[in-house]
């Protein structure tokens, strides 16, 4: 069993020319004993996105603060707290904060698939 904050799990910082401002965070995955699912939070600030990428599994997203925009297959759409998404395997996805606030999303992956 495992009981704590996010903010208590150190973060991988993200920045480079594909992704800027990520801060991402394995909440729950196989070092716990997770043998199905992955648990990971992501923090976009400011100007911030994560790489426009696609692969093999599925994920699903809750949007937990913030607001932004994702890229999924056919173009962009408005997300906000509250929103759900999913992307379905081998399909071109990327987030993006549009706002001055840290938009916080949760992020779930099938085990076996890289945890950051």
């Amino acid at each position: 069993m495992k009981v704590m904050n996010y903010k208590d799990q150190a973060a991988t910082l993200m920045n480079g020319e594909t992704v800027k401002n990520v801060a991402a965070r394995v909440m729950i995955g196989r070092n716990d004993g997770a043998d199905k699912f992955c648990m990971r939070v992501f923090e976009i600030e400011k100007n911030g996105f994560t790489p426009m990428h696609s692969h093999d599994w599925e994920h699903e997203v809750f949007v937990h603060a913030g607001q932004g925009r994702v890229f999924i297959e056919d173009g962009w759409h408005d997300i906000s707290a509250g929103s759900t998404i999913f992307v379905p395997p081998n399909v071109d996805h990327q987030f993006k904060n549009t706002s001055d606030d840290t938009m916080t999303f949760i992020c779930v992956i099938p085990a076996g698939a890289p945890e950051l």
